[in-house]
């Protein structure tokens, strides 16, 4: 594959394109690490809140139960962890050079949809196609 990728507009992803993705995937990656490191604190809290509780919290008019609020936390983390897996596959193509190109047909995917979503693997046509 040559240096420079084409994108769905014709133009093409060239260094400084690609530095400014590469740089968007890292701080997504940092963000979604902090956040995932946040989520399991609170997990960790509300845990021994849980053990050192005898409080019938199911039936407390003053609030979410410790349960739910278990759920809610454990989503948050699991969402954190698969945009990690996400942008780590992001970064991975972009160091097979692979990045930018659709995992579907094979075309090029804008550099717009690559700004707005930057762990996009498949070109905007191909999206709707799987979507629809």
């Amino acid at each position: 594959m040559d240096d420079a990728v084409r994108s769905a507009d014709g133009d093409v992803l060239d260094e400084e394109e690609r530095e400014e993705l590469a740089a968007l995937l890292r701080e997504r990656r940092s963000t979604d690490v902090a956040e995932a490191q946040r989520m399991a604190e609170s997990l960790g809290v509300l845990l021994s809140s849980r053990s050192e509780s005898t409080a019938d919290d199911e039936h407390d008019p003053e609030g979410p139960t410790l349960s739910s609020e278990w759920s809610r936390l454990q989503a948050l983390r699991s969402d954190a962890a698969h945009d990690i897996v996400a942008v780590d596959a992001a970064l991975e193509r972009m160091r097979l050079g692979t990045y930018g190109v659709c995992a579907r047909c094979g075309e090029p995917i804008g550099v717009d949809r690559l700004r707005a979503r930057p762990t996009a693997e498949l070109c905007i046509r191909c999206a709707v196609a799987v979507e629809g």
